[in-house]
């Protein structure tokens, strides 16, 4: 099993005087966080992509080549690259970039992200939620197959053989697909024989099982072989020297963001007891201190079928940024060769 970081690059008011830090050393830190996580031999690192105040990742391969250029061993990711709203040709020659400058490291998590932000920011209708999503991720995997393509959609202007420049180092660039919990997105993926990526942010990882286990029946009836149907795992995570310091590091920044977010989309404000709650043996936060952090994993594993990557959302943690990368190195030290000695 893979064990990496996902990052949104927030950015958070200190919850004493209320300012916010410099988005540049916000940044400078976050380079400095995907190091950390190549040092200590983590799997993979990836960047979120949003357009709010609240996060820097507005432009996450920007963020990743100057990684690449820190870093030798690590891959590097979107987490998610919101296709629906850009340009899959576009998106295609930066990651081929990208693949370049990190001599083979990149890879790209695509999907319709769970932000709206980025459909009236580029012009575009989320009546067209699905079928923008369909129609270029469609697009994009052509693109990974040939240099010059004949393709006409809904969306963009029609290709008529143009070329497509630059093509990647690997032979072929890695693509993963992104999804919440709609059914429609596990069958997709399957019937596409893509790996999946399960953003379980939230709730119980036994939860996701039907949806994972419709995955995979969906890409075995499309005749993709069960090696092809990886199943990666998007959790909220943090590792400290003990669980209880691990909690008090991750819960106020998200509980900051939580309120925030959940006043939009009219949640009731996150109460500690209910933080408490999903770091607990059901929930599905891996928080605590790394044999704890470690056990559930395992769990989480067999409770989802077996699971070939998973990545931790800690970047509500980053007010500490002394935290932040001892987390980091407790998760590549001490978590990761507990998780590799039991598979």
């Amino acid at each position: 099993m893979e064990i990496g970081i996902d990052s949104f690059a927030a950015i958070l008011p200190d919850p004493t005087t209320g300012k916010l830090p410099s988005a540049t050393e916000r940044m400078v830190e976050l380079i400095e966080e995907v190091v950390v996580a190549d040092r200590v031999g983590l799997d993979v690192f990836g960047i979120g992509e949003h357009h709010r105040g609240e996060f820097l990742d507005s432009a996450p391969t920007v963020i990743l080549a100057a990684a690449a250029a820190r870093t030798g061993r690590i891959r590097l990711t979107s987490a998610v690259t919101v296709l629906s709203a850009a340009d899959p040709v576009r998106v295609f020659q930066e990651f081929a970039t990208l693949d370049l400058i990190s001599k083979g490291r990149a890879e790209v998590v695509v999907g319709r992200g769970s932000f709206v932000e980025a459909y009236p920011l580029f012009g575009l209708d989320t009546r067209d939620y699905d079928d923008l999503f369909a129609e270029k991720l469609d697009l994009f995997l052509k693109l990974g197959e040939a240099t010059n393509i004949r393709w006409e959609g809904r969306f963009r202007p029609a290709l008529r053989g143009q070329s497509v420049f630059p093509r990647p180092h690997q032979a072929q660039l890695p693509v993963w697909i992104g999804v919440g919990g709609s059914p429609q997105s596990f069958a997709r993926a399957g019937a596409l024989g893509l790996p999946l990526t399960v953003a379980i942010i939230g709730g119980t990882f036994e939860r996701f099982r039907p949806l994972v286990d419709l995955y995979r029946e969906a890409g075995l009836r499309a005749g993709h072989g069960p090696e092809k149907l990886k199943v990666g795992v998007h959790a909220m995570g943090f590792v400290g020297e003990t669980s209880a310091a691990a909690k008090d590091a991750f819960f106020p920044g998200w509980a900051h963001l939580t309120t925030k977010i959940g006043r939009e989309r009219g949640w009731s404000p996150p109460t500690r007891r209910q933080f408490e709650g999903m770091t607990g043996p059901e929930g599905a936060f891996l928080v605590g201190d790394p044999k704890t952090v470690a056990a559930k994993i395992l769990q989480a594993s067999e409770t989802l079928g077996g699971v070939s990557r998973i990545t931790f959302q800690m970047s509500t943690a980053s007010l500490d940024t002394a935290a932040m990368k001892r987390s980091i190195e407790l998760l590549g030290t001490e978590v990761a060769p507990i998780i590799r000695e039991a598979r």
